[in-house]
Parts: C-alpha cells; structure tokens; sequence
C-alpha cells in the first residue's frame, strides 16, 4: 500500500509531503488499519478550513481524500504525523 501525505497552509503557507509504501514492512497491518479509517473519514472535496490552519490530501492507492484542522479524526492525525514524520 502506498500513503501519500500533503500538507498547505498554515501560519507560514510551507508546504509538506511525505510518502510511505507499507510493502515489506513488519507493521504494514497496523499502517494499513489506520490508513482504511482515514480514508474513510475523509472528503471528496477539500473542506472548508479555519484561518492559518493546515489542510490535508491523503492519497492511498489512488484514492484521494481531504480534511483541515480542526476537524480531523484521530485516526487522520495518527496517518498524517507518522507519514510526515516517517516519509519525510
């Protein structure tokens, strides 16, 4: 499985990408487990935002879905701070 993590806005408007491919890995299921709850929290449609707060695309194997603070599930803020940690 591929995850995919962009992140825009905020105070500064620095951008962020991360990336991991959970092929191999020893805790894939856990990765795996996380990313089918944050895909299915997310939205179509990029949501609306709060002034100087992130927005979030996460991709998993093609499928796309959005979401912004304040407004994320645990499991999205899980998925987003590992990849972008991890998949830097």
């Amino acid at each position: 499985m591929r995850i995919q993590v962009s992140r825009t806005g905020g105070f500064a408007g620095i951008a962020r990408q991360g990336e991991i491919d959970t092929f191999g890995r020893a805790d894939a299921r856990e990765w795996e487990a996380l990313a089918g709850s944050a895909l299915a929290d997310g939205q179509a449609a990029a949501p609306r935002g709060v002034p100087d707060g992130f927005s979030y695309r996460i991709t998993i194997d093609g499928e796309t879905v959005h979401c912004a603070d304040p407004r994320l599930t645990a499991s999205q803020r899980a998925l987003i701070s590992r990849v972008l940690k991890e998949g830097a």
